[in-house]
């Protein structure tokens, strides 16, 4: 258990992080690259099997891990966005929520049961997300204000099911670190990349301080990834179960912040939509 609260405190973290990215100015995608390149260090270094670079592409986990480097660096733009956006609180929501999309790609491939209580989940769930995205009681909401967290649920959702796929099927133990530095790799290079496209159109800002925010981001970023690999580890737990736990407990924490650091407003609809996806993954693991 103590793998799983410390996945849950980093993570936490990384939301507070990235609103503190706003308040000060980082350019986002800066700090985000090199956040990577942090990351792939830290799981090259601690790797406990010795693999030259130009074996690593043999690995059997090889392709995974490029599929989700691109889904790294675009959804955790995302969910910075979401954070600085939409808030703190909404961003958690809206990530966390996506719990119920490795459930539904468990029923659907794994061909596990599909009870009452999972499918009211997967509703709530949805309802959650659009509830927590409301700017008035009053007024529908707003697609500009719906879209990105729409897109961190499915994106972060997407996450969790192809890290858990990839690192149950083709991962030994000893590789973790090896396999998330590959993922953070192909991170790095296609944030690069996108990078490079912006100094050619003269669209980028150097600044000192990014790179700092990049190293801050980078080590917890690393470091919530391996202690939620070394919780799916866990004996005796289902992921159902650790995903739910999990992502309940961040919502909790980073809406507590929310509320008491940055003094961000919820109104009734946002407190409905919090309750709500509580309550959404709760019924879910409730019928694991």
């Amino acid at each position: 258990m103590i793998y799983l609260a410390l996945s849950i405190l980093i993570s936490s973290l990384l939301f507070v992080i990235f609103k503190l990215f706003d308040l000060y100015k980082v350019n986002t995608l800066q700090a985000i690259v090199v956040n990577y390149i942090i990351a792939l260090a830290f799981g090259y270094f601690l790797s406990e099997i010795s693999v030259e670079i130009r074996q690593i592409p043999e690995q059997s986990w090889f392709l995974g891990a490029f599929s989700l480097g691109f889904l790294f660096i675009l959804i955790f733009n995302v969910m910075a966005i979401t954070a600085q956006k939409n808030g703190l609180s909404v961003a958690s929501v809206a990530g966390k929520m996506s719990v119920v999309i490795p459930v539904v790609f468990g029923i659907i491939i794994y061909k596990e049961s599909a009870e009452p209580l999972k499918i009211l989940g997967i509703v709530l769930a949805l309802v959650a997300v659009y509830l927590s995205s409301a700017k008035s009681d009053k007024n529908p909401v707003k697609f500009k204000n719906l879209l990105f967290p729409l897109l961190l649920f499915v994106g972060s959702g997407l996450i969790d099911t192809g890290l858990k796929y990839v690192e149950t099927t083709y991962v030994s133990e000893g590789a973790v670190p090896l396999f998330l530095a590959t993922i953070f790799g192909f991170a790095f290079v296609l944030g690069s990349f996108v990078l490079l496209i912006q100094m050619v159109n003269g669209k980028f800002q150097f600044h000192w301080k990014n790179v700092i925010a990049g190293i801050v981001l980078g080590v917890p970023n690393y470091y919530s990834m391996v202690f939620l690999l070394k919780a799916l580890q866990t004996k005796g737990m289902e992921s159902s179960t650790l995903f739910t736990i999990n992502n309940v407990a961040i919502v909790i924490i980073t809406t507590v912040f929310a509320l008491l650091v940055f003094k961000e407003k919820l109104i009734k609809k946002n407190w409905i939509g919090i309750a709500l996806a509580v309550t959404s993954i709760l019924l879910v693991v409730s019928s694991s």
